[in-house]
């Protein structure tokens, strides 16, 4: 019997992945942009090929930027807003492809979930915490968040891109304390110490990647940190006076960041594992023929197909 195994991927990482490293010269039949078109059915092919999953989700960002985690930290991914205040700010050339992968996926019938007021690495944790016990997880992505849900012994793992190249390298929990100092459980603690200028999270001042493991493995967790820090626990292979310092003044941060960077893992998607299957058969076959057509997208199409065994 073939064990279950359950490919997610970051879908907006895949297609930002693909606009970005797929030549903005390819047009379409109309002359519109299909570079993330085609990168993301390229990419998607690929993982098939090399991962042979017998599940697959594709995850989608419902909100890229939840109210929820704005109101505990106001510059949570504050630099990547638009004009508008509230959208995200995104390469006009991109936006008009993005409904369309989302069109082009659903036609085929891979299932596409969202969930409001969440983003997809929250729909990302759910679909790792329903999936255990069933079977292994694989998630795609080039976000090093989804560390945190790295997990040996419940058959989590992650996908991290090998460069620029198409490839892709599997992290497990020997990878990540090579990679970070400490285990995925550790990890949300180490990035509210370290900071992620990525998503807007500050960190503490004067503390790295390196100096947040060394310290919370003298101290045990954030909270031993934090405990070393208000009792001026200032000793050599700990704390420094200027960190312990830094920590302090920093206890409101400290208190909410772990908030904003722990992925939620409870998602009300509606969906069981069995609604995650391949399919059998393109789902809307008029509509993915004439999304092919019309974006001129023959050859990365029929890949896919093949790949699904379609």
């Amino acid at each position: 019997m073939v064990t279950p195994q359950l490919l997610v991927v970051d879908t907006s990482y895949l297609f930002f992945r693909a606009f970005h490293g797929v030549p903005s010269r390819l047009r379409g039949p109309a002359g519109e942009p299909v570079n993330a078109l085609r990168g993301t059915l390229d990419a998607l092919t690929r993982l098939l090929e090399e991962r042979r999953p017998t599940h697959l989700a594709c995850a989608w960002d419902q909100d890229w930027r939840p109210q929820w985690r704005v109101d505990l930290l106001a510059s949570y991914k504050a630099h990547r807003v638009a004009a508008d205040g509230h959208s995200e700010e995104i390469p006009a050339d991109l936006v008009v492809q993005i409904p369309v992968i989302h069109r082009l996926l659903t036609a085929l019938g891979l299932p596409v979930l969202g969930a409001a007021g969440a983003e997809a690495d929250d729909v990302i944790g759910t679909l790792a915490a329903l999936f255990a016990g069933v079977g292994a997880v694989t998630v795609a992505s080039g976000d090093r968040d989804f560390t945190q849900l790295v997990d040996d012994a419940a058959g989590v793992g992650l996908l991290t891109p090998v460069g620029r190249t198409p490839g892709w390298r599997e992290i497990h929990e020997a990878q990540t304390r090579e990679t970070y100092g400490v285990g995925p459980a550790s990890y949300v603690e180490l990035a509210s110490l370290r900071g992620d200028s990525s998503d807007g999270i500050p960190g503490v001042p004067g503390i790295g990647d390196r100096t947040a493991a060394r310290l919370l493995d003298r101290y045990g967790d954030l909270a031993g940190v934090r405990r070393a820090a208000a009792d001026g626990a200032v000793e050599k292979g700990g704390l420094t006076a200027r960190q312990a310092e830094a920590i302090r003044a920093g206890a409101d941060y400290l208190d909410i960041a772990p908030q904003v960077i722990r992925i939620r893992r409870d998602l009300p998607l509606g969906v069981g594992p069995d609604d995650l299957l391949l399919p059998r058969a393109v789902a809307d076959r008029a509509g993915w023929d004439g999304l092919v057509d019309t974006y001129g997208l023959g050859s990365p199409a029929t890949r896919l197909l093949q790949a699904l065994g379609l």
